[in-house]
């Protein structure tokens, strides 16, 4: 649960081990090998045995790929990395380039000529897969799936898989009995015409069973597959010692349990059955061990995201009452930042430590949600900034201090970022800072129709810094699981088209900012759920809209109220007002006392 501030990772890594990996390469009659980021489930958050990037070149973050071949390599990352990477990976042994545009197929059309280029298959999606496999191609090279992963041949002392035991979700919380749950996914099965579906996203898998795991940082999965029939019988396909007593009753009869290795002997079994694939998030082992086998696959989008999406009444009931809780934790934090904090003797790490700790306060918290961005100045205007001992600033006068956090409870998943002033804020701050706020409001307020997807709202949140010729370069909101994962599609909020439609129940993060490079970072984000459709006196058509979860005061120095308008205040005011009311009882006279100014009417 305590967010690590030596960060692992770093030049001596690509040092040490580039040298292992090559030679193991040449004894492979290999000539060069890509190694992304993705394990074998894909997740965010990567066990240590599954750290393969990390091993090879230095890189911690949770973007990137690399292709290392006999006489070059290069570091591919997104724009969120490309301070860090340079920090973490040694320049004089990796080119570095990036993950968006031509990415590693433009490198490899140019650096494949005549070579012929391994790949691990459970590591990449088909759809992912085949850019790279036209681009050797088209530079006269060839492409070369192997059996055991290199890196794993040549990493000594590999740490060991991770054996979290599987813990239930009460049905309370889940809100539906996994019988309930796998009849629903079953008919979606059948109604795509298949047999089965395969199912390789643990949050997927734990949603459906109503289990949770250990396996990975910050998200209670267990790492597995799983195999669920148009008959709503199930297989599940994980290390034994994971499963207890307690869990087979759990499971009851109508989910069958086996080892890990033994799905592609499974899957190999399936001649003649029509089966479902996701091809943006299985890999291409399953896809050709399927094919191999004679199975019919289904291309389609995993029958589970969007039924876990929908968050259910009970979800959303613990969503709520886990942000009452985390709100407490902020609120307290913030008053500490406002008063203790302001002398400039804290510093990121510290401030970060102080969260967690008033959220270990609450006697529940489970897990950070994520590794906390703790930033000040500078460091604020880096958007995914990772807070370490070689890199923590004080929060001196004069400064912005940024501050994005989540936690883990098992009635659901907090992810807030509140952004206040160190002394007094500039002129440019609070400008900046209003028309963030200007935005977030905009997209808190929206009404929609039935069919709209996140990226026809995108532009709200960024319309009054458009005017001023400003922007931010991420999304402005992701979907949020219910004590899974922090990121959860497949809803998001952001410039890039989507064709997932919000619905009713989706929770998604709203969170426009603003970076001045080497200056200072702003960014204000909230967790909201879609609403119900609802008439609106006079019109035609029910519209949803967005219900606030999040419950902790915005930083009313960095308001220029001039700016906003008569409606924008009254958000304002009354969303403080109704922080004052469910937050201001949960905390002591001394936080609550700065609360009531905190949230005293603009």
């Amino acid at each position: 649960m305590i967010q690590n501030f030596d960060v692992q990772g770093g030049p001596d890594y690509g040092r040490r081990n580039l040298p292992k990996l090559r030679k193991t390469l040449t004894g492979l009659g290999l000539d060069g090998f890509i190694i992304p980021h993705e394990d074998e489930y894909n997740n965010e958050y990567l066990p240590d045995c599954n750290e393969r990037l990390m091993w090879a070149t230095g890189f911690t973050g949770s973007a990137g790929a690399s292709i290392v071949l006999t006489d070059k390599a290069a570091m591919f990352v997104d724009g969120r990395y490309t301070l860090q990477v340079r920090t973490q990976v040694d320049g004089n042994l990796f080119a570095f380039a990036r993950l968006e545009g031509g990415g590693m197929a433009a490198w490899l059309k140019d650096n494949a000529a005549g070579l012929t280029i391994g790949y691990d298959p459970k590591l990449h999606s088909p759809d992912a897969l085949a850019h790279l496999v036209k681009a050797v191609k088209t530079a006269g090279g060839k492409l070369q799936a192997v059996e055991t992963n290199p890196i794993d041949q040549a990493w000594t002392n590999r740490p060991p898989a991770p054996k979290a035991e599987l813990t239930i979700q009460l049905l309370e919380l889940a809100g539906q009995s996994h019988a309930d749950k796998r009849e629903k996914i079953a008919k979606a099965v059948k109604d795509k015409g298949a047999d089965a579906a395969l199912v390789t996203a643990p949050a997927s898998i734990a949603w459906l069973l109503n289990v949770r795991g250990g396996d990975v940082m910050c998200s209670p999965l267990p790492l597995a597959s799983l195999i669920i029939n148009a008959d709503a019988s199930a297989e599940l396909f994980i290390d034994p010692d994971k499963i207890t007593d307690e869990i087979r009753e759990h499971f009851g009869n109508q989910v069958s349990i086996s080892g890990e290795d033994e799905l592609a002997g499974y899957l190999g079994n399936l001649a003649g059955k029509t089966v479902m694939l996701d091809p943006a998030g299985s890999s291409s082992f399953m896809f050709e061990t399927l094919k191999n086998a004679g199975a019919t696959i289904i291309k389609a989008m995993d029958p589970i995201a969007l039924p876990k999406a929908r968050k259910n009444a009970a979800e959303i009931a613990g969503a709520a009452a886990a942000h009452v809780r985390d709100g407490v934790a902020v609120t307290r934090f913030l008053h500490w930042l406002a008063t203790e904090a302001q002398d400039g003797k804290a510093d990121e790490i510290s401030a970060a430590q102080k969260l967690e700790a008033f959220r270990t306060d609450t006697g529940v918290l489970k897990d950070l949600s994520f590794e906390s961005i703790s930033g000040v100045g500078s460091n604020g205007a880096i958007v995914h900034y990772r807070v370490s001992t070689a890199t923590a600033k004080k929060l001196e006068p004069g400064s912005l201090y940024l501050i994005d956090s989540g936690g883990q409870y098992v009635d659901g998943t907090t992810d807030i970022t509140r952004t206040v002033p160190i002394g007094k804020p500039t002129r440019e701050m609070i400008k900046t800072f209003t028309l963030v706020l200007k935005g977030h409001i905009a997209l808190s307020q929206v009404r929609f129709p039935k069919g709209t997807t996140g990226h026809a709202l995108d532009a709200l949140a960024r319309m009054s810094l458009w005017a001023h010729g400003l922007d931010y370069d991420h999304g402005t909101g992701h979907g949020v699981g219910a004590y899974l994962g922090v990121h959860e599609g497949p809803q998001r909020i952001a410039k890039t088209p989507s064709s997932v439609a919000l619905e009713p129940g989706m929770i998604v993060s709203n969170e426009p900012g603003y970076y001045k490079t080497d200056a200072f970072g702003i960014r204000i984000e909230n967790l909201q759920y879609v609403t119900e459709p609802a008439h609106i006196k006079g019109g035609e058509r029910d519209m949803m809209g967005f219900h606030t979860l999040t419950l902790a005061p915005i930083d009313r120095a960095l308001i220029d109220k001039d700016r906003l308008s008569q409606n924008e205040i009254d958000w304002l005011n009354s969303y403080h007002k109704r922080v004052l009311e469910e937050i201001g009882p949960l905390v002591d006279y001394k936080v609550t006392t700065w609360l009531i100014k905190a949230c005293a009417e603009v």
